[in-house]
C-alpha cells in the first residue's frame, strides 16, 4: 500500500490488545508498514516493535490510538514529539465525548489533524472491517486512507466527540439490556427457573417490532409508581436469592424518577408539599367540563400489610342535578403511601388534600 506521493503507507498502532492487535494484523496483511507499541504486549510478526509512543509514531502517516480511554490523553501527549508533519492522529478508544474534544484541542494546538473514531461492534473476528464512525476534522482523510484496505467507515459531519456520543448513546441501551438479561438469568438460575426465563426472553426479543419502543416508553411512564414498587420487590427477591440486584435497583430508581413527572411538575409538587409531617394540600385540578364532583370518598376494604392494600374505591357525588356512584377495585400491589396521605382506613379522602 502506497500513499499518493508514492511512499509506502506507515501506520502506528498504540495499544496491541484484543482490538489493536486484530487491526494491526489486517494492516500488515494489506501490505501496510505497521509500527506498534504496547508496554504489556509483544508485537506479533510483521509489526515493528518500538520502545514508546514517540518512537512508534515517528515516520507514520496515520496513528491509531487503541489503548484505553484513561491512557488516551497521555498517549497523545507522549507521541506529539515524534510525529511527522501532517500525520493524522485517530483515537479509537471508547471515551466520553468530552475526552475526545480534549484530545482534539490538544492536537489542534500542536497543528495535528485529529479524528474521533467509534468502533460499533466487537473487533475480534472483524478486525479492520469492524463498522466505525468517524467525526472531527480528520474524519474524511481517515476514511480515504483505510477504506481501500477494507475498512468499514461512516464519516459524520460534525466535530470530534460526535462519533463517541453516538456510540455511547447506543451503549446505554445495548449494555444495559445485556446487564439486565445476565442479572435476570443469574436470579432465575438460583430460583430454579432459568430455562423458563430464557425461553421467555427469547420470545420477547423475537416479537419486538418498530412499535415496541413506544409501548415501552408509554407503559413505563404511565405505570411508573406501580413498577417502582414491583422492582423494589424484585430487588428484595434477588437479595434473598444471593444475587446482587444492581439492575433491579437501577430500574426501581428510574421508575421512581418517572413517577415524579417532568421537572416543572416536580417543582409544582415541591411548592405544594407544605410543612413536613402534615397532609399535603394539592393544587386544584380543572375538570374537563368546568365542574368538580362533590362527596368523593375512599375506603380501604382489607389491609394486607403496612405498605400494600387490597382496596375498593367508592366515588359518589354530582354535578348539578346529576348524581353518580361508581365502585372501583384497585390493584392489590398499590403503594398505599403513594395514593393517600394520613387517611384513616375507615375515613374519607378529601379531594385536593388526600388523594394523589
Amino acid at each position: 500500500m502506497v500513499t499518493p506521493d508514492a511512499h509506502a503507507l506507515v501506520v502506528a498502532v498504540l495499544g496491541l490488545g484484543e482490538a489493536g492487535s486484530a487491526i494491526a494484523a489486517d494492516l500488515v496483511a494489506a501490505g501496510v508498514r505497521v509500527r506498534g507499541y504496547d508496554p504489556a504486549v509483544t508485537p506479533a510478526d510483521g509489526i515493528t516493535a518500538t520502545a514508546g509512543e514517540a518512537e512508534a509514531v515517528r515516520g507514520a502517516d496515520l496513528v491509531l490510538s487503541v489503548n484505553s480511554a484513561k491512557a488516551a490523553v497521555d498517549a497523545l501527549a507522549a507521541g506529539l514529539d515524534g510525529l511527522r508533519p501532517d500525520a493524522l492522529w485517530a483515537d479509537l478508544n471508547t471515551a466520553a465525548p468530552g475526552t475526545k474534544r480534549q484530545l482534539a484541542g490538544i492536537a489542534e494546538g500542536a497543528g495535528v489533524p485529529f479524528t474521533d473514531v467509534a468502533m460499533m461492534a466487537p473487533v475480534p473476528g472483524r478486525g479492520l472491517r469492524v463498522p466505525m464512525l468517524a467525526s472531527g476534522p480528520g474524519a474524511a482523510r481517515y476514511a480515504a486512507v483505510l477504506t481501500p484496505l477494507g475498512a468499514n467507515i461512516e464519516v459524520l459531519d460534525g466535530p470530534a466527540g460526535l462519533a463517541a456520543s453516538k456510540k455511547l448513546l447506543r451503549s446505554v441501551f445495548y449494555k444495559g439490556m445485556a446487564a439486565a438479561v445476565v442479572e435476570a438469568l443469574d436470579a432465575a438460575r438460583a430460583a430454579g427457573d432459568e430455562l423458563w426465563l430464557r425461553e421467555h426472553i427469547a420470545a420477547e426479543l423475537t416479537a419486538a417490532d418498530a412499535g415496541t419502543i413506544e409501548r415501552i416508553i408509554d407503559g413505563s411512564r404511565r405505570h411508573a409508581v406501580r413498577r417502582a414498587a414491583e422492582m423494589e420487590a424484585a430487588a428484595d427477591m434477588l437479595t434473598e436469592l444471593g444475587v446482587p440486584p444492581a439492575m433491579a435497583d437501577a430500574s426501581r430508581a428510574v421508575h421512581e424518577r418517572l413517577a415524579q413527572g417532568p421537572p416543572q411538575a416536580s417543582e409544582r409538587k415541591k411548592r405544594a408539599s407544605g410543612t413536613p409531617g402534615q397532609a399535603r394540600a394539592l393544587p386544584e385540578r380543572p375538570e374537563r367540563f368546568g365542574q368538580r364532583p362533590e362527596g368523593v370518598r375512599l375506603r380501604v376494604m382489607r389491609q394486607v400489610d403496612d405498605h400494600q392494600v387490597d382496596s375498593g374505591v367508592a366515588v359518589s357525588g354530582g354535578c348539578g342535578r346529576r348524581r353518580f356512584q361508581i365502585s372501583i377495585r384497585l390493584d392489590a400491589q398499590v403503594d398505599r403511601a403513594g395514593d393517600l396521605v394520613h387517611v384513616a382506613s375507615d375515613g374519607g379522602a378529601v379531594p385536593g388534600q388526600h388523594v394523589l
